[in-house]
């Protein structure tokens, strides 16, 4: 008996020692649910938003936490599909105990996730998913921080108004809640311009094969080609255009697909010259802005671009939303959110409703044209890098 005491002693005294760290560690961390595709058709899009949000969960942590207690991140991959998304929102709410949801890259899963939000009543702030009916929804659980696509092509059309001058629009979207939504606000926004639109049509989501839609555009002598797509196919489309050797006068598009550096690398030279809509570049005159860009290629070796300073920002948004919280219920933190009026490294952010809207920030945009492999501010001119390029160059064979 007395041997047994003294082993069982010896045991609990061993077991002290190896929690001694974790005891000193302080509080228990403040968990955060994040939804991202790390894999599947978009996860170019997720890996560098989890590096951005990685980041920020670094930056945040050296400099305290929130009120002392630790920042953790957990991340679940959606696997670029919205049952998916959903699932892993559940997970996050249900078995992680998180306080809070962010991520949400495309728009039909950042919509499955913040419906599960409001079932659930834990507050989920959009960093990227942009179809409009996101925010129209009344949900009082869900904010957005990035625009709606709808506003995506405010300066972009500026440009194409004062400088291209075009005629006759061909339309081109992927027929998803994020290529509908955008498409049909360019075209609004084109009829009061007083262009064509010569061509509307959609493709399948994950297309392979553009030259039936390029033919249609040519036949229909579109001078301008508007494109609402996701990297892999906006690349394929800008191939198959030289392939069937169609010239527009310009090619542009609503962002996503066409800023990230993915595009320059899998279109080449095909990608020389077409102009985006832009939420934001590492030259916009926000505080931390171009230090967040320095810090992300110092440490991941290449360059970030808007999807990644949306994912930096909303750790912001939400460290100084639980920083400001009476306490880590998801009403208290729903209610510090709704108060937020936040200068981050991707701009203001301040939750309003407009029109059919609900909590959403509302910020204003660029235009940016590849230029040599790089892809440059033209737009507002107070921003630019470089002069835009247009007319275009005559296109080598």
């Amino acid at each position: 008996m007395h041997k047994a005491i003294i082993g069982l002693g010896a045991a609990l005294f061993l077991v002290s020692l190896l929690a001694g760290p974790a005891a000193a560690a302080g509080p228990p961390a403040i968990r955060i649910g994040v939804v991202l595709p790390l894999s599947g058709p978009h996860v170019k899009f997720g890996e560098i938003e989890k590096n951005s949000f990685l980041l920020a969960e670094e930056e945040i942590n050296a400099a305290g936490g929130i009120n002392g207690k630790r920042v953790q991140l957990l991340f679940e991959d959606d696997g670029s599909r919205f049952e998916r998304g959903r699932a892993a929102a559940e997970k996050l709410v249900t078995r992680d105990q998180v306080v809070a949801l962010t991520g949400g890259y495309s728009s039909p899963v950042a919509f499955a996730v913040a419906s599960l939000a409001q079932k659930r009543r834990v507050p989920f702030l959009v960093t990227t998913g942009s179809a409009d009916e996101i925010t129209e929804q009344g949900w009082e659980y869900v904010f957005r921080l990035n625009p709606p696509v709808s506003e995506y092509a405010r300066a972009l059309i500026d440009f194409l108004q004062e400088v291209v001058k075009p005629t006759r629009v061909a339309v081109i979207y992927e027929d998803s809640l994020f290529g509908q939504s955008g498409s049909r606000e360019f075209i609004d926004e084109a009829l009061e311009k007083g262009w064509k639109i010569v061509l509307n049509a959609g493709y399948a989501p994950g297309a392979a094969d553009f030259k039936p839609l390029l033919s249609k555009a040519r036949a229909a002598r579109a001078d301008l080609v508007y494109l609402v797509s996701y990297v892999n196919e906006a690349a394929r489309f800008m191939l198959q255009a030289r392939e069937v050797d169609f010239s527009p006068r310009l090619f542009t598009g609503a962002a996503a697909g066409l800023t990230l550096p993915e595009f320059s690398r899998l279109a080449g030279e095909a990608a020389e010259n077409v102009v985006s809509a832009s939420l934001w570049t590492p030259h916009v005159p926000y505080p931390g802005a171009r230090e967040y860009a320095e810090r992300y290629r110092k440490k991941f070796g290449h360059a970030t671009e808007y999807h990644g300073a949306e994912a930096y920002a909303s750790v912001q948004v939400l460290a100084d939303a639980l920083k400001r919280a009476r306490d880590l219920t998801p009403e208290a933190i729903r209610e510090a959110l709704v108060k937020t009026n936040l200068m981050t490294a991707f701009g203001p952010v301040k939750f309003t409703s407009y029109g059919n809207k609900r909590q959403q920030n509302s910020l204003p945009t660029y235009a940016v044209q590849w230029q040599q492999g790089t892809l440059e501010t033209i737009w507002p001119a107070p921003m630019a890098t470089k002069p835009y390029i247009y007319p275009l160059p005559a296109r080598k064979k």
